[in-house]
Order: structure tokens, then C-alpha cells, then sequence
């Protein structure tokens, strides 16, 4: 009953995108202030930690336990994980049509499943962090991790992710899954619109940074910005790929998919730069690369090539061009969460109803350029934006009652003085060594170093 190489492929995908949570901090921490690096960092690695642990409590449960309101949320069949190991997930068992590619009569250990889905469950609520940088409180957002991830991101991971029979002959999922019939091949609402839309919420909870937008606060390392969206597209090989749940064809599609997009929207992103700044840059070029990397996750498996290029071109620009919308509109949303992963998840999830081929997936559904009509754009609208208006309403109650409660924004005297201090007793960068002479400065004492003239190491 079980496939081997299935289950490998699984488990190592698996473990690619828990990589991409340490990669998004990466990505995140070099592009805040240094006094604010540790800070994102312990943000993303908490995230790792709190949510893993409530996903084995209830999360699982509430995620891809048996239907236990209209498609809305999961029972609690599996609380502590009860009743998944020693078991097969797939479709082999039952007697209804699979509503999702399958490779064949085999299936997979529950419990490689059940890790391959937690590190999506981790890594949506570390996406968020970005919006609020430089100015949140550590245990604030410890809370904020399990009230969201109960609250907004299990219900929704079941609505998407949790189709009817794959985890027993009986069992009934999300509605927009198996009702809507929406696609989604591996979350571009249940992680990326979703986050996009906290990270809205949170931005006005939090209120803008102090001297935002009249001073500069420009991202302290761009090299450890690069690291991290390398780091970010590496691991969303297993995001994409991984969510065939199989080692076949469709796994190879979704990977060729996701590398063709992602740097399709390279070029989208960088190009809109030259024009409007007359320089294209590093932070740019990473930042385009994970647009389209949000984009193309929800079609990655229902488009052809061509189609996945298109869509990385579209979201490379319109991802550049939304960042100015925090400007004109007056919300301080730190990196840029919303431009990247709200609309960059609207724009791969809309474009399914466009770009839609069952020539790819016969699960897939013809989108209008491939003969379909408007009936699959239509159902895609109704999927991205209920995620959207559940997401951003929850997260702002969930924001406002920790604001009048426990208190969400560190204080205004230790915002500016540096979070990594106030919160942590750290600083990220040791530089005291450069007036002893620590290392990098040889022998060279305080004293000498005034005697060095302003133009050493210029020579030749």
C-alpha cells in the first residue's frame, strides 16, 4: 500500500521547505535596520518552534480532520496525532473518483504527509512578520502565532487543502476545495494571500515605524537579502514540486513551473525599476524572484510553461509597481509583505482562470485562453477573496485584543535605540572589538588608528 519513492519525495520536500523558513529570516533580516536584525530572526525561528508544537496538539486535526461544520473546519479526530501513524493517505481506498492527481494504487505514510504540511503551516505566519518589523514586541508575537495559526490558518488550510477521501474512504474536507472546486495546487490563499492580508491587518494595528516615511531605513545587508531568497527559491522546489505528493510527471512539471516564473519575474521586476529609477538593484532583483514565486505556487500545477512564464512577467511587475501603494495610501507595511505575497498571490491565483490547461493536469480546468469561459476566474475570485476578508478581519481583531491587552509595539525609547537590545539583550553585529583592536584591525591600537590618513587603502 505504501510507494517508497513517493514517500521519499515527500519527506524530502518536506524538508525543503522547512529550509525556507530560515531563508525568509535571512531574507527579512538583511532587509531591516541592524539594530532590528536578531529581532525578525527570532520572529521566523519562533515561528518553527510554536507552530510545530500546535500542529501536533490540534492543528493537524483542525486542518485535515473529518469535516466538522460545512466544509469550514476540521474535527477533532486526530488531536495529538491520534490515529495517523501506522496509516496510508491517498485515494487507493476509496471508491470515488480521486479529486486530486494521485500516481496511482499506492499510497503514503499519514504521518509523511502530516510533516510535509506543517512547515506550510510554519512558514505563513512567519510571512507576516515582515509587515511589522522593526517595532513589535517578542512574546506580543509568540501569542500572536498560536491565535492565528488556531484561528485563521488551520480553518483555511482546511478549506483549501482538505479534500474529500483522502484521509479515509469517509472523510469530508473544505468547502473550497470540494465545493467550489477553486484550484490551488500549493497555496496561494491558504499561505499567500492569507499572510498578505494579516500583514495588512497588522500594519494598522502597529501603526508606523518612528520617523516613517520621511527617514531613510534602508536594508542593513543586501548580500544577506540575496542568501535568503536564494535560499527561499531553492526550497519552494519542495513547496511546488512537492505538493504533486507523488514522484512523477506532475512533480516535474510543477518544478520546471516554479524555475521558468521565478525568473521570468526577475526580469518583470527589474525592468520596471530601470524605467521608474533608472537602475535596476540587488534587493529588486531577490524581491522579484520571490514574487513570482508566490505567484506561480497556486498554478504551478495546472499551467503549462509558457503559461507559468506569463504569469511570472505579470506578477514581476505588478509586485514592483503595488510597493508604492503603502506610500499613497499611508501604511507602514516594513518589507513589503503585502505588494510580494498579497498581491503576488491574487495574481497566480486569478490567472489560473486565464491560463488553465488540462492538457497539463486533467484535474485542471480549461482556463479562457485555453477555450473555458469565465466559469474557472470566477470561482478562483471567489477563493482568493473570502481568504482574503476572513483573513485580514480575524487578524485585526486578533491584533487589536493583543494591543489593549498584553501590548503589541515595544515602547517608543527602545524602538529607537535598537529592538535587538530591548527585547533580547543582544545586538547582531559585535563592533566593540573594532576600538580594542579586535579582529580585522591587526595590531592596530585606538591610538594609531586616528593617526591613519583618510585616504589609506584608495592608493591604485
Amino acid at each position: 500500500m505504501i510507494n517508497a519513492g513517493d514517500t521519499a519525495w515527500v519527506l524530502a520536500s518536506a524538508a525543503l521547505v522547512m529550509l525556507m523558513t530560515p531563508g525568509l529570516a535571512f531574507f527579512y533580516g538583511g532587509m531591516v535596520r541592524s539594530k532590528s536584525v536578531l529581532n525578525m530572526l527570532m520572529m521566523n525561528f519562533m515561528a518553527l518552534a510554536v507552530v510545530s508544537v500546535i500542529w501536533m496538539l490540534y492543528g493537524f486535526s483542525l486542518s485535515f480532520g473529518d469535516d466538522a461544520f460545512g466544509g469550514v473546519v476540521g474535527g477533532l479526530d486526530h488531536v495529538g496525532l491520534a490515529d495517523t501513524w501506522g496509516k496510508v493517505a491517498g485515494f487507493a481506498a476509496t471508491t470515488v473518483d480521486p479529486p486530486v492527481p494521485w500516481p496511482g494504487p499506492d499510497g503514503i505514510p499519514v504521518l509523511s504527509f502530516v510533516m510535509f504540511q506543517l512547515m506550510f503551516a510554519v512558514i505563513t505566519p512567519a510571512l507576516i512578520s515582515g509587515a511589522i518589523a522593526d517595532r513589535t514586541k517578542f512574546w506580543s508575537w509568540v501569542v500572536f502565532l498560536v491565535l492565528w495559526a488556531t484561528i485563521v490558518y488551520f480553518p483555511v488550510a482546511h478549506w483549501v487543502f482538505s479534500f474529500d477521501g483522502f484521509m479515509g474512504e469517509n472523510a469530508a474536507g473544505g468547502w473550497i476545495a470540494n465545493k467550489l472546486k477553486a484550484l490551488d495546487f500549493a497555496g496561494g490563499t491558504a499561505v499567500h494571500i492569507n499572510a498578505g492580508a494579516a500583514g495588512l491587518a497588522l500594519a494598522f494595528v502597529l501603526g508606523k515605524r518612528q520617523g516613517w516615511p520621511k527617514e531613510p531605513m534602508r536594508p542593513h545587508n543586501v548580500p544577506l537579502v540575496l542568501l535568503g531568497a536564494s535560499l527561499l527559491w531553492f526550497g519552494w522546489y519542495g513547496f511546488n514540486a512537492g505538493s504533486a505528493l507523488s514522484a512523477g510527471d506532475l512533480a516535474a512539471v510543477a518544478f520546471t513551473n516554479t524555475t521558468v516564473a521565478t525568473a521570468a519575474a526577475v526580469l518583470g521586476w527589474i525592468i520596471v525599476e530601470q524605467f521608474r529609477d533608472g537602475k535596476p538593484t540587488t534587493l529588486g532583483a531577490a524581491s522579484g524572484a520571490v514574487a513570482g514565486l508566490v505567484a506561480v505556487t497556486p498554478a504551478c500545477g495546472y499551467v503549462s510553461p509558457l503559461g507559468a512564464t506569463a504569469i511570472g512577467v505579470i506578477a514581476g511587475v505588478v509586485c514592483s509597481l503595488a510597493v508604492k501603494l503603502k506610500y499613497r495610501l499611508g501604511f507602514d507595511d516594513s518589507l513589503d509583505v503585502v505588494a510580494v505575497h498579497l498581491f503576488g498571490g491574487l495574481v497566480g491565483t486569478l490567472l489560473i482562470g486565464l491560463f488553465g490547461t488540462t492538457s497539463v493536469n486533467s484535474l485542471s480546468a480549461n482556463g479562457l485562453f485555453y477555450g473555458g469561459g469565465l466559469t474557472q476566474l470566477g470561482r478562483q475570485a471567489v477563493a482568493a477573496f473570502s481568504v482574503m476578508g476572513y483573513s485580514f478581519v480575524a487578524t485585526l481583531i486578533i491584533g487589536l485584543a493583543i494591543k489593549y491587552t498584553i501590548g503589541f509595539r515595544v515602547d517608543t525609547e527602545d524602538e529607537l535605540a535598537g529592538i535587538d537590545e530591548a527585547e533580547h539583550a543582544e545586538s547582531g553585529y559585535e563592533l566593540s572589538g573594532l576600538l580594542r583592536g579586535g579582529s580585522g584591525l591587526g595590531s592596530h591600537s585606538a591610538q594609531e588608528l586616528t593617526k591613519i590618513p583618510a585616504t589609506a587603502g584608495k592608493e591604485g
